[in-house]
C-alpha cells in the first residue's frame, strides 16, 4: 500500500527531463502496490530563493505524467536544464485518510513556500493530537489526511529553533524531532528547500530500502556506510535512490541498504549517515544520537523478473512461471539419497530449532488473506507428521482477542511481502509472550524474516500481480517440507514422509500439466462472465483449495465468490442452490473422495449447476447422469493436491477478469502489500 520513491543524483549532471523521466519509471514499478493517486516533488531553477515544484494528480501515474508536462508547457519550464545535485521525491497514495484527490495526494507540504516536503506510507495514529496543537500554533492545513502533519511540524520545529537563536539546527535534528512525536506506522523521506540537495528518510513499521549507484569504475569498494568508509567529502559521482519496493531499485543498482525499524538516513553531499532513533532517550531537545554503521547487501534478482515478457499480465505470467517457482522453491531442500540412506529435507533456517519446534504444546499458523489459505492447506500434513496440535489464526483477529500465545507454542508466521502490517503486529504480540516464532516469507531482508527468530524464505520469485498465485503454491510447498522436517525423527511414518519427498519431486511437472487446462478454462469463463455468484465446496485439504480459488475470483473478477467447507453444505448453504447458481466441487482423490461424491448427489438432486474438479479418469465417478461439467486434474500425493487444484482456479479467475474488462493486476480497492491496518 502506498509506494515511496525519491532519486538524488550527485556530481554527475543531469537534464530535468531525465530526472521527471526516473521517478516516474519509479512510480510505475510500483503501481502494483495499489494506489489511487500520485506525485512528486523537484528542484525549481533556483534553489535557493524558490521553493519546490510540486505536482498532484488523481488517478493513474500516466494521469500525473499527462498533468506534468501540461503544467511544464504552460509555465515554460525548461527540461532541458542541467543538475549536477538534486534530490526529487514522488509517490503513490493508497487513500486512507480522505478521499483521493489532489490535495490528499503526496508529497504533503508545510504551507505556501514548500519548506517542508514529506511523502509516507502507513497512518499516524495520534495525528489528531498534533493537528489540534498546529492549530493553535496558526497553521492551516489544506488536506484530510494524517499525513500533512509532519511537514507542518517540521516547520515548527525548525522556525522555534531558528526563533531562539539556533542557526545551525540541522536537517536530521529536526527529522529526529519530529518522529519523536509521531505515532503509528510509516515509513517517510523528506525534503525541504532549507537543506536544498538533501534527503532524509526514516521508517517505524513500513518498508524502505536504500539504493546506492556508483558512476566511477575506480569507485571504493567499501560495502558499508559510516563516516570511515563513506565520507561525504569523496566528490565521487554516484546515485541515490529510496524505496518502498526492490522492484523499482533493481533496473538501477543492486547495491542496497534495507532500512530498519528506528533508522533515520541521512543523505547529503553525496554521503550517507545513519542515526538510531530511541524514541525513550532524545526527549526534551533537539540531540542527534551517535550514527551507525550499516552493511550494504545485494539484490538477488533481475529487471527480467519484473518485466511481462510474453504475457499479456503478471498474473497470467505468474500463474504459467509457477513449475519454474516450485522447483526454484525445492532447489537443495529436497534430498532423495541412494538407497541405504532414507529420503529427507534439508531447512538451513530452522535446523537449530527443529528440537524445539518438536517439543512445542502446540504450533500456530498466523497469516492474512492467500497466506492464511496456504497454512491452512498445510495443517493436516503438520499434524499427520508432527504429532502437534496445530491451531489457525487470523492475524488481526488474534491481535484484537488478545489470543493466549504460550511460551511452548511455536507460532508460524505466513507473509508473502513479510510486511504485512496485521501479521507484524500478531508477531510483536507473540514475541512478547515468549512462543518460538518462525517466519515463513518471500522476500529476503522483510520484517517478518529480520525479527522471526529463525524461518524459510519460499523462494518464489518477485511476485507482483496483486492476486497472489505462485507464492501461494511454493508457501504451500515450504510448509509440507516443514512438516517433513519435524517428523525427520519418528520412524512409524517414514514411507509416508519418502512418498511425500517423491511426490515433491515430480510436482513441478505435474504443475506444468495442469496449465495445459488454460484454454479449457477461458471457455469456462465465457460462460460464467455473466454471472453474478460463485460456489466452491472442498473438504479436507482441499478446504483451502476452495477458500484460494474463491478468493481470486472475487479479488481480481469482482464477482461474489464463496468457498465452503463441504461439510456444512447441509447447515445453511444449501439453501442457496438452485438450477442458476454455478457451483464449482472439488472432488480429487483422496480420503474424502466418498463424502465428495455423495456432496455432488446431494446438489444434483436440487438441480444444482455443478462444475467438478476431479482426478484424470475419475469422470464417470463425479458427473451425475452426465450433466456435470467436469475438470480432470493429474494426481498427486494427498497433501501436495491442493498445489494441482488451485491451479486451474487460477486461471478461471484470470480469463473471467479479462473477460469482464477490468485490470487483472491490479484490482480495485485492493493492495499488493497490505502495511496499514
Amino acid at each position: 500500500m502506498c509506494g515511496i520513491f525519491a532519486y538524488l543524483n550527485y556530481n554527475v549532471t543531469r537534464e530535468r527531463g531525465y530526472i521527471l523521466e526516473v521517478l516516474f519509471n519509479g512510480l510505475r514499478r510500483l503501481e502494483y502496490r495499489g494506489y489511487d493517486s500520485a506525485g512528486i516533488s523537484i528542484d525549481s531553477s533556483n534553489q535557493t530563493s524558490d521553493p519546490p515544484l510540486v505536482f498532484r494528480q488523481e488517478g493513474n501515474i500516466e494521469s500525473l505524467v499527462k498533468s506534468v508536462y501540461h503544467d511544464v508547457a504552460a509555465t515554460d519550464l525548461n527540461l532541458e536544464e542541467s543538475f549536477s545535485v538534486h534530490a526529487g521525491i514522488s509517490h503513490t497514495r493508497w487513500a486512507t485518510h480522505g478521499e483521493p484527490a489532489p490535495k490528499n495526494s503526496h508529497p504533503q507540504s508545510s504551507g505556501a513556500g514548500n519548506d517542508f516536503l514529506v511523502v509516507h506510507n502507513g497512518i499516524i495514529t495520534n495525528y489528531e493530537v498534533l493537528k489540534e496543537t498546529l492549530l493553535r500554533h496558526g497553521f492551516t492545513f489544506e488536506s484530510e489526511t494524517d499525513t500533512e502533519v509532519i511537514p507542518k511540524l517540521a516547520k515548527f520545529i525548525f522556525d522555534k529553533a531558528n526563533e531562539e537563536g539556533d542557526q545551525s539546527v540541522t536537517f536530521s535534528q529536526v527529522v529526529l524531532e519530529v518522529i519523536r512525536h509521531l505515532e503509528g506506522a510509516y515509513a517517510l523521506t523528506f525534503k525541504s528547500r532549507h537543506y536544498p540537495n538533501e534527503l532524509i528518510a526514516c521508517k517505524r513499521g513500513s518498508p524502505l530500502l536504500l539504493g546506492v549507484k556508483d558512476l566511477e569504475q575506480n569507485a571504493s569498494s567499501g560495502s558499508s556506510f559510516s563516516d570511515a568508509k563513506f565520507p561525504s567529502s569523496n566528490g565521487q559521482p554516484k546515485e541515490l535512490f529510496l524505496s518502498s519496493d526492490a522492484n523499482a531499485l533493481v533496473e538501477h543498482t543492486k547495491k542496497v541498504l534495507v532500512i530498519e525499524d528506528g533508522e533515520v538516513v541521512h543523505i547529503k553531499d553525496g554521503g550517507v549517515t545513519i542515526y538510531k532513533f530511541d524514541k525513550g532517550k532524545n526527549g526534551g531537545t533537539l540531540s542527534r544520537p551517535a550514527s551507525v554503521q550499516r552493511a550494504l547487501s545485494i539484490l538477488e534478482m533481475e529487471v527480467e523478473q519484473i518485466n511481462k515478457g510474453k504475457y499479456e499480465h503478471y498474473m497470467q505470467k505468474e500463474i504459467h512461471e509457477q513449475p519454474e517457482s516450485l522447483t526454484t522453491t525445492m532447489r537443495g531442500r529436497l534430498i532423495r539419497a541412494g538407497s541405504c540412506k532414507p529420503k529427507t529435507v534439508l531447512l538451513g533456517g530452522l535446523k537449530d530449532h527443529l528440537k524445539t519446534i518438536r517439543r512445542s504444546r502446540r504450533i500456530v499458523f498466523v497469516g492474512c488473506g492467500t497466506s492464511y489459505n496456504a497454512a491452512l492447506a498445510a495443517r493436516s500434513i503438520v499434524e499427520e507428521l508432527s504429532g502437534i496440535p496445530v491451531t489457525m489464526e487470523i492475524a488481526s483477529d488474534l491481535v484484537d482477542r488478545q489470543g493466549p500465545i504460550y511460551r511452548e507454542d511455536t507460532a508460524v508466521f505466513v507473509s508473502q511481502s513479510g510486511e504485512t502490517a496485521d501479521t507484524l503486529l500478531a508477531l510483536e504480540y507473540a514475541l512478547e509472550n515468549g512462543a518460538l516464532c518462525v517466519g515463513i516469507t518471500n522476500t529476503v531482508g522483510s520484517a517478518i524474516a529480520r525479527l522471526t527468530h529463525c524461518g524459510v524464505h519460499i523462494n518464489a520469485g518477485c511476485e507482483i500481480g496483486v492476486a497472489s498465485t505462485k507464492a501461494y503454491t511454493s508457501q504451500i510447498v515450504v510448509m509440507a517440507m516443514l512438516a517433513l522436517a519435524i517428523g525427520a525423527d519418528t520412524l512409524s511414518n517414514q514411507a509416508r514422509r519418502e512418498a511425500i519427498i517423491d511426490g515433491l519431486f515430480y510436482l513441478p511437472r505435474k504443475v506444468k500439466a495442469v496449465l495445459k487446462l488454460d484454454e479449457e478454462m477461458k471457455d469456462l469463463a465465457k460462460l460464467l462472465i455473466a454471472e453474478q455468484s460463485l460456489l466452491v465446496f472442498g473438504r479436507g485439504y482441499n478446504y483451502a483449495s476452495a477458500l484460494e480459488g474463491a478468493l481470486k475470483v472475487k479479488e481480481v473478477a469482482l464477482m461474489h465468490s464463496e468457498g465452503i467447507l463441504a461439510g456444512e453444505m447441509k447447515h445453511g448453504p444449501l439453501a442457496l442452490v438452485d438450477e442458476n447458481l454455478p457451483i464449482v466441487v472439488i472432488a480429487t482423490r483422496d480420503s474424502c473422495f466418498s463424502k465428495q461424491q455423495s456432496v455432488i448427489q446431494q446438489l444434483h438432486a436440487r438441480k444444482g449447476r455443478l462444475i467438478v474438479m476431479c482426478t484424470e479418469g475419475d469422470k464417470a465417478s463425479v458427473s451425475v447422469g452426465g450433466s456435470s461439467r467436469v475438470i480432470e486434474v493429474p494426481q498427486v500425493v494427498d497433501c501436495l493436491q491442493p498445489v494441482i487444484n488451485v491451479v486451474p482456479l487460477q486461471l478461471l479467475a484470470y480469463h473471467l477478469t479479462v473477460l469482464r474488462g477490468y485490470n487483472v493486476d491490479q484490482p480495485r480497492n485492493l493492495a499488493k502489500s497490505v502495511t496499514t491496518q
